[in-house]
């Protein structure tokens, strides 16, 4: 493990003393009126407030800083730790050129009976990972992205740049019986991308660390037509979102019991979309949870299947993860902090993949700090994930004096593995601060990641 990383890492988790926690004080005055004091102490037991300045490492973006603020309206408390709304917002930045601007809403009191979530997402990245597609058909050559290395062609040759404007709701209600629900939305996804920006990137940089100005894999797949013109400029694909979850989990954040699984149909038909591409994916996910220890120690896992059933999705799309429920801004799999922990992000691509997370997770300090109740745990995972329909790839127009086995392979395609473990921080069982580090035993993959953000992954 790079010593930069565990820095990261550990720096993530020294600013968590800077956490905010709005709340009321019983004791601030002798001359407030006793209903202004009983007002405000019902305040502080309705609404909780995580804010974290952003500051950590995330192997996929770089070192990211900025803020996000997560507020909890628990009503009257009668259902704690379930909430009636939440809102959450974020504006961050990374090294790697990439901004997130979010915001989230999640209400199970907007409409009766209905749970509605809703998002405004903006995604900007200058250095986004492209590897190619169907795994390790796609050859990944790390020293061609070493600058220490002989072989040494560009740091971003395995990069390309793209920006998403994602603003969705969806709203989930009762399927005749308690744990069974249906679900349905409609989200506007426009997507630009591009080669990376080498003049951009190389602005203000000494010329020893200044980019070559030589193509990358995306500019190569561009000229050789495995990436058409009609989708190598990004598009909107707007799409509505059916399908049915069946949920009996004790609690959403770290379930210590229950079933989540889901099947769920996104329909992006030409009509409401740029015309270019018609398609339908779907998405079956399984999670399941077993405790082993009561309150304390648990096990969870994951299994999935996400992939084009009919039509043709563009190529910027495959990537996209599809969830009944997600506040995170990661659209992008399989690999990195969401989905494979470990190994490059994007590394495993197809029209259709599966996918399996296990973990353990350990509850091993319960405390109160700032008048809250908060838990800290550690977790141990496995993750694994394979193309299982692969996307169409035309070899025929590669360019002479380029040899096709520096960029496709033959090599049967089997599971792409992380390992690992990791830190939470939880405040009240819902705002969860959370760090990963992850290893990739087959170096086709990469070799490690580290995470800090928010939430369990599943």
């Amino acid at each position: 493990m790079q010593q930069k990383y565990l820095r990261s890492f550990f720096l993530g988790f020294a600013i968590l003393p800077l956490l905010l926690a709005a709340q009321a004080n019983p004791n601030s005055t002798g001359d407030e009126p006793a209903d202004t004091i009983a007002k405000k102490k019902k305040a502080e037991k309705r609404w909780t407030f995580g804010g974290l300045p952003v500051l950590g490492y995330n192997s996929d973006i770089g070192l990211q800083f900025g803020v996000l603020g997560n507020l909890f309206d628990y009503g009257d408390r009668s259902k704690y730790p379930k909430y009636d709304q939440q809102y959450y917002a974020e504006v961050s930045f990374t090294t790697k050129g990439g901004g997130i601007y979010q915001f989230f809403y999640d209400s199970y009191k907007l409409i009766k009976n209905i749970r509605t979530t809703a998002n405004i997402t903006y995604l900007t990245e200058q250095s986004l990972d492209f590897y190619g597609f169907n795994g390790y058909k796609a050859v990944y050559n790390h020293s061609w992205e070493d600058d220490e290395d002989t072989a040494y062609i560009s740091r971003v040759f395995y990069r390309q740049e793209r920006k998403i404007l994602r603003i969705g709701a969806d709203f989930q209600g009762k399927f005749f019986t308690e744990h069974l629900n249906w679900i349905a939305g409609f989200t506007y996804f426009q997507v630009e991308t591009g080669p990376v920006d080498i003049q951009k990137l190389n602005k203000g940089k000494k010329e020893e660390k200044q980019l070559p100005d030589t193509p990358g894999l995306f500019n190569l797949y561009t000229d050789w037509d495995i990436l058409s013109p009609t989708e190598v400029d990004g598009g909107t694909n707007n799409y509505v979102k059916v399908g049915l979850i069946y949920d009996t989990r004790d609690n959403e954040p770290n379930p210590m019991k229950g079933i989540w699984s889901e099947v769920i149909f996104l329909l992006a038909p030409g009509f409401i979309s740029d015309g270019e591409y018609s398609f339908i994916r779907l998405a079956l996910i399984h999670r399941q949870y077993f405790t082993l220890v009561k309150d304390n120690l648990s096990f969870a896992y994951r299994i999935g299947y996400m992939g084009t059933i009919a039509g043709k999705s563009p190529y910027y799309f495959l990537p996209y993860m599809i969830n009944s429920y997600s506040i995170t801004t990661t659209v992008d799999g399989l690999g990195g902090s969401q989905t494979i922990r470990g190994i490059k992000r994007n590394r495993v691509v197809g029209d259709g993949v599966a996918f399996v997370n296990t973990e353990l997770r350990w509850k091993f300090w319960h405390f109160r700090f700032l008048n809250r109740n908060w838990y800290a745990a550690l977790n141990a995972f496995i993750d694994a994930g394979m193309v299982v329909q692969d996307h169409p790839v035309n070899e025929q127009n590669i360019a002479p004096g380029y040899n096709p086995s520096d960029y496709f392979s033959n090599a049967p395609e089997y599971p792409h593995v992380g390992v690992g473990g990791g830190l939470r921080l939880v405040m009240d069982q819902n705002f969860v601060i959370a760090g990963d580090v992850g290893l990739a035993p087959d170096k086709r993959d990469g070799d490690s990641g580290v995470y800090i953000g928010l939430g369990y992954l599943f």
